[in-house]
């Protein structure tokens, strides 16, 4: 059964703190948009983009796979964690001097821009220690991660608004999230060494293991960032900063409740992974469920969404950004797609499938790049969010028909558009 008590109370403590996070979140956006501008809060999103490249390689797919690593290996967890961690601080040196090299070559002459890309890279090294909340949601436990996030972005909203206060510069505003992740992680790693019973440790041959399982979700999470972010950064080289901005804002305004399905996602993940185990047919129940929530979730959101778009930005980020309306109407659609492509990993990972995960994001990837550059210099921002939603659709349903592989999953999600998986769900509560 996908409703359980342990499950529903997990998502409850997410999504209870996910949503005062969330809402400071919007205020404290909307006034460092309105204070920094389109033109500089462009240039944070662009940095923010060029970091976003190197998050899938710095995390080397193993986040994809440890919270099942975790749960088959209970009298191991200490040293797939440690290990884990020992990975991608490793990864993430690397990611780091890439940022600065690119940065570089792509921004030579422009200063700022360089400067602003290498203070948000920093925040890969915290990135990495950061994924031990997969112990978290392993053992789901995510009350200490969700209370540890609140807490953290508490402070950090603190921060930026002492920022807007004193009218600091745009670099100040690019370490914000390395704060962010670093008091995260150092909580984290806290309460795991009160609560957690094993030591973390390092194991060459366990991390062997890990990245034998975990190099198809390297590159599939390099191809989805790809097709997430490539559309800003040819925005920031074909058209500028303000370009980058206004489709920053439609996105941000798209997004505003993305911690909901991420903490529906994260919360079934565990135990969807353990039915697979245990029970065929309570495992495809529970993808149909799972599909159920998030296609009926999203839909209504993306309706109110585009319906509201005008006086949302207006609300939000004001009337120097009016530019990004039409495009927010478009990307909010995209949001459906997109979250139905994290129900689905959840369903290629039960299955063992993992190695078509690369070649379905390779083909979306593909796709993204060559219509941003046809649409980006035609359209601008309008342009970036047509080949968004274009490019999710694409890849997360029209691809699961042509691969017999994954054609199953297709099968569940179309079976998630019954309306009786909802008051099914309904009545149990």
């Amino acid at each position: 059964m996908l409703i359980k008590n342990s499950v529903t109370k997990n998502s409850i403590w997410i999504i209870s703190c996910r949503v005062i996070q969330s809402i400071l979140g919007i205020v404290v956006a909307m006034l460092t948009a309105r204070y920094l501008g389109p033109s500089n809060y462009g240039l944070v999103n662009y940095a923010a983009s060029i970091v976003a490249f190197l998050v899938p390689l710095m995390q080397l797919g193993l986040n994809a796979i440890i919270v099942q690593e975790i749960i088959n290996n209970k009298t191991k967890e200490g040293e797939v964690l440690g290990t884990t961690l020992v990975l991608s601080q490793i990864s993430a040196v690397f990611c780091v001097i890439s940022v600065f090299l690119f940065s570089l070559i792509a921004n030579a002459g422009e200063q700022q821009t360089i400067i602003v890309c290498c203070l948000f890279s920093i925040v890969l090294f915290f990135q990495g220690i950061e994924m031990i909340e997969y112990w978290f949601q392993a053992k789901l436990m995510s009350k200490y991660v969700s209370l540890t996030m609140l807490g953290s972005f508490l402070i950090v909203s603190a921060y930026k608004i002492f920022l807007l206060v004193s009218g600091k510069s745009v670099y100040w505003f690019a370490v914000s999230n390395s704060i962010d992740f670093a008091i995260i992680a150092t909580i984290l790693i806290i309460i795991y060494k009160i609560k957690g019973n094993q030591k973390l440790s390092f194991s060459i041959i366990t991390a062997k293991r890990l990245l034998s399982r975990s190099k198809y979700f390297i590159i599939s999470g390099m191809m989805v960032t790809v097709f997430s972010q490539t559309a800003r950064v040819v925005l920031k080289l074909v058209v500028g900063n303000e370009a980058v901005g206004y489709y920053s804002a439609a996105v941000a305004c798209a997004s505003m409740t993305a911690f909901v399905f991420a903490a529906i996602i994260d919360s079934a993940r565990p135990v969807i992974l353990q039915s697979k185990e245990t029970n065929l047919k309570a495992f495809e129940r529970n993808m149909s469920r799972l599909y159920s929530i998030i296609i009926y979730f999203a839909f209504f959101q993306s309706l109110f969404i585009s319906v509201l778009a005008k006086p949302i930005i207006h609300i939000l980020f004001g009337v120097q950004y009016y530019d990004s309306i039409l495009a927010l109407r478009i990307i909010a659609w995209y949001t459906i797609f997109a979250y139905l492509g994290s129900v689905r990993d959840i369903w290629i990972l039960a299955e063992g499938k993992h190695k078509i995960l690369w070649i379905l994001n390779l083909f979306g990837a593909i796709l993204n790049i060559i219509l941003n550059i046809i649409f980006v210099p035609l359209w601008g921002v309008n342009g970036a969010a047509v080949v968004a939603l274009i490019t999710q659709i694409f890849t997360n349903v029209i691809l699961g028909f042509v691969f017999k592989t994954i054609r199953h999953n297709n099968t569940l999600m179309f079976s998630g558009l019954k309306i009786s998986n909802i008051i099914e769900l309904i009545k149990k509560k």
